[in-house]
């Protein structure tokens, strides 16, 4: 066995000021004795930096579709939910896998056993024990159809068993037996304190995925007595991250306490805030005006109109810009008319002026995308996309040329000029850049002889509508969960549940397919193949790469920002 020791970063829990809504259950006299002990070292720290421990505000993003660690999908949701629920691995503020609920584990030689080991103590927000047995249950759960989960294929498919748990679908995704979730080998000890995972092949980045917020523990017990609702109220949402719910005003606030009973990765003598209140507002001028007015120290959602005249962080300005592994593109809905047709998608690719976009509507904050896998994202000879496409971009930044050859594909798919093409509905929330950038399409398209209709839905509305498949056209994007190019290639397999534009492509699922092995030039040929396939079909049009911009306070210390575009909070404090 190669043995992988982490030491522990930390083991014990924070005591909050007072305990609310996550639970009543009392604790052992042990975690009582540990929590007293976290509450002492966290005041020590706090008294040491000259941190407040009252507490800090931010906004990063409106109200969270779920915040069901196994149905979220969103980054807003991401962010919240890597505060109050912890993985058995977690990543640090170098971007580097480090223990969470597991303190180490081994791999089998073979690259196909991976055997988690517990620490000891771990509790649920409402002091009831967790244990191996927990993260077996939502493993499974993740696998079990029922759940919809939309990673589910994305971080348990190369698990042992994952096909029969999902009913063995065939090419057009109808089971062919009855889903047996159990049937996935994921195995909790009887003492609870080891967890062994089986792959089907081997899986280099599998601890990546085992620090993914998606594969958190959720407790059994809560989810089967509430429903889905389970994950709605703070007296329901049992979580086992370093803060907890503890208030809950839909599109006001989500006020996270310290989770008294935390055991885990995170360091607790560095959580010395009380609490965390997140701002849940859709509206950018509002969270402006809540940064100007002092109500919260970090906003992500800036007018855009205002980014002219803020000063950057590097000049000493509170603006800060951020470079993540992501991909604003646009999903056509593959399996309606007129998209079905490939020469319809490349026409309405080629006719996008992407400088533009990225350089005058998204202010050079945005940079143009001409490939799916942008900047950042590795293979085992460097950076994927400069291996790309035999090292050319796959899109010209030639745009008068491309706009020729868009009018030509379009009259060849029998719409010379746009006559006869249907009158199209590009769908977006209002944030950002996206109604300037569906204003530019509507524009652009129209170059085609193309009407196109703009429908603003709100975001509570938003992805649910995305993922059913009720659109035309929609904004779309992917922001990396870990810097393995399949992480974004994947989501255009036949059955992914990420799969938004309903692309399906025998070829393309076969080549994904054989890029799961060991070998990784075997696995980044196909990986590249994959992204032509993709390129070739116009399966979705990317149109910038991602950075992030937000307002912060200089008062505010300890939080980070990574690559994959959270937010780090548990650290976070105001400096007083």
């Amino acid at each position: 066995m190669k043995m992988k020791n982490i030491a522990a970063v930390a083991m014990a829990g924070c005591m909050a000021a007072s305990l609310a809504a996550c639970g009543s259950s009392a604790a052992s006299t042990d975690t009582a004795a540990s929590s007293s002990a976290a509450t002492a070292e966290s005041t020590e720290a706090t008294e040491a930096t000259g941190a407040s421990a009252d507490g800090f505000t931010v906004q990063l993003g409106p109200n969270p579709e779920t915040l069901d660690p196994a149905l979220n999908a969103a980054v807003d949701g991401g962010n919240t939910l890597i505060t109050i629920e912890e993985p058995l691995l977690i990543i640090d503020e170098n971007n580097e896998v480090q223990p969470g609920q597991a303190e180490s584990y081994e791999v089998s030689d073979d690259g196909l056993t991976w055997t988690f080991h517990m620490r000891d103590g771990l509790k649920w927000s409402d002091g009831s024990d967790l244990t191996a047995a927990d993260f077996e249950y939502s493993f499974k759960r993740l696998a079990n159809p029922d759940t919809a989960a939309p990673y589910a294929e994305t971080v348990v498919g190369m698990i042992d068993g994952y096909q029969d748990a999902i009913g063995n679908p065939d090419a057009d995704g109808n089971t062919t037996t009855d889903p047996d979730w159990d049937a996935l080998n994921v195995h909790a000890s009887e003492d609870g304190k080891t967890l062994t995972v089986q792959l089907s092949y081997p899986c280099s980045y599998f601890d990546k995925l085992a620090s993914f917020v998606a594969t958190s523990p959720v407790q059994q017990a809560t989810v089967e007595a509430n429903g889905d609702s389970w994950c709605t109220e703070p007296d329901t949402y049992v979580c086992n991250g370093p803060y907890m719910i503890t208030e809950w005003t839909p599109s006001e606030r989500i006020v996270l306490s310290k989770n008294p009973y935390y055991v885990g990765g995170w360091d607790s003598s560095k959580i010395v805030s009380d609490t965390i209140t997140l701002l849940l507002l859709e509206d950018s001028s509002a969270s402006y005006a809540a940064y100007n007015s002092g109500e919260a120290q970090l906003v992500k959602d800036v007018p855009t109109d205002e980014i002219p005249s803020l000063t950057r962080a590097e000049d000493g300005g509170d603006f800060y810009l951020d470079e993540i592994m992501g991909t604003y593109y646009i999903s056509l809905n593959d399996q309606e008319e007129p998209f079905t047709d490939v020469r319809v998608r490349k026409a309405l690719s080629l006719a996008i002026d992407r400088d533009y976009v990225a350089n005058t509507i998204m202010q050079g904050i945005y940079t143009p995308a001409t490939a799916l896998v942008g900047p950042g994202i590795v293979d085992e000879n460097g950076y994927f996309m400069d291996n790309a496409n035999g090292g050319e971009p796959y899109i010209s930044d030639d745009y008068e040329a491309n706009l020729e050859e868009a009018k030509s594909l379009l009259a060849e798919a029998g719409y010379p000029d746009g006559e006869g093409f249907p009158t199209i509905t590009y769908s977006a929330n209002d944030s950002g850049y996206h109604i300037p950038v569906a204003e530019y399409l509507q524009q652009a398209w129209g170059e085609l002889g193309i009407t196109m209709n703009i429908d603003k839905v709100e975001w509570s509305s938003f992805i649910p509508m995305r993922r059913a498949g009720d659109y035309d056209i929609s904004r779309n994007g992917w922001s990396m969960d870990y810097n393995d190019p399949s992480n974004m290639l994947e989501l255009f397999t036949t059955n992914n549940g990420n799969n938004d534009g309903k692309y399906a492509n025998p070829e393309f699922d076969q080549v994904i397919e054989d890029s799961r092995v060991a070998d990784k030039t075997t696995h980044f040929e196909k990986l590249h193949e994959a992204e032509d396939i993709l390129m070739n079909d116009a399966a979705c049009i990317p149109v910038a790469y991602y950075n992030d911009f937000w307002l912060q306070s200089p008062a505010l210390k300890g939080t980070w920002h990574s690559p994959y575009g959270y937010w780090y909070l548990q650290y976070g404090y105001i400096e007083e």
